[in-house]
């Protein structure tokens, strides 16, 4: 009895958030080793398919560094990143798109296993991503940044309540493909379709003061305190573009952008659908907040 009524008490908790996001389009990032451990995937995507029954328009974009980095093996080709982005030369860009369009594929294929409609799309389709050459100290090849979109397609698809899955290879206005990386493609696209939050899923709880303590974890942190702990190298490495994603979005006004850890069972809903969540949310606000004053 307890049990149940434990159950009922966390949908109540859930109701008035399943009330403010209907109908209201939710970005999510899946990528890292997160996206390769069965277990982790398949709770993420029935997450996600619990939006899409509760009337919310998921779209999911998806990277495949793990999937990546076993393709390039095979090849006899190394894996080489510059500031949390992948260095592509034209060899890599091919193997790197065979390997997304085949994730891709199973991402689709698992979704409709659990009970929704998707449907898969790569960015260098229907310029749905248009990228140029991304600009970095050391040459990153054929890594690339967008710098427009068409988001007619995939506006479609969220009005036929199907959920869109999304692979982060654009066009170039070369005509070439580049790799994007996935974070930043989820804050353009979060961006272009107005969307109400952003949800960035990776391998670790959040944005954390001390990296090798969890304890220290931002639930909470402004504009201003991201770009501060930027500046201040406290956010690092493959944090970065994580990070900037967020600010990029917020600045595009899309609500809320939240950085959470794949690995915790359910963690979509608990972020959106409790009062707490469990990983960092940041808002657009003017000032830097108590969470860094310390710092």
């Amino acid at each position: 009895m307890q049990d149940a009524i434990r159950k009922s008490e966390v949908l109540i908790e859930a109701l008035p958030y399943i009330k403010k996001f209907f109908r209201k389009n939710i970005v999510i990032k899946f990528g890292g080793n997160s996206i390769a451990d069965d277990n982790i995937r398949k709770s993420v995507l029935k997450d996600i398919v619990f939006m899409n029954f509760a009337g919310m328009n998921p779209v999911l974009i998806h990277g495949g560094g793990p999937f990546i980095n076993s393709k390039l093996k095979e090849a006899g080709k190394k894996s080489r990143f510059v500031d949390g982005l992948r260095v592509t030369d034209r060899k890599t860009m091919t193997i790197v798109d065979e390997a997304l369009t085949l994730l891709n594929r199973q991402l689709v294929s698992e979704i409709k296993e659990i009970g929704a409609e998707a449907f898969g799309l790569s960015g260098k389709e229907n310029n749905l991503l248009v990228a140029n050459k991304a600009e970095c100290a050391t040459d990153v090849g054929y890594t690339g940044t967008v710098c427009s979109l068409d988001t007619t397609v995939l506006m479609k698809l969220i009005e036929a309540n199907m959920i869109p899955v999304i692979s982060p290879v654009a066009i170039g206005e070369d005509g070439l493909l580049y790799n994007v990386n996935a974070d930043e493609a989820a804050s353009r696209i979060a961006v272009s379709i107005k969307g109400e939050k952003l949800i960035l899923l990776t391998n670790v709880p959040g944005v954390k003061c001390d990296s090798g303590d969890e304890s220290t974890i931002f639930r909470s942190l402004s504009l201003s305190d991201t770009q501060y702990l930027i500046d201040k190298k406290i956010i690092a490495g493959g944090m970065i573009p994580k990070a900037k994603a967020c600010l990029d979005a917020l600045e595009g006004r899309v609500k809320k952008a939240h950085i959470v850890d794949a690995g915790i069972p359910h963690a979509i809903l608990l972020e959106i659908f409790t009062d707490r969540g469990i990983g960092t949310e940041i808002m657009k606000l003017g000032k830097r907040t108590k969470a860094t004053e310390s710092i």
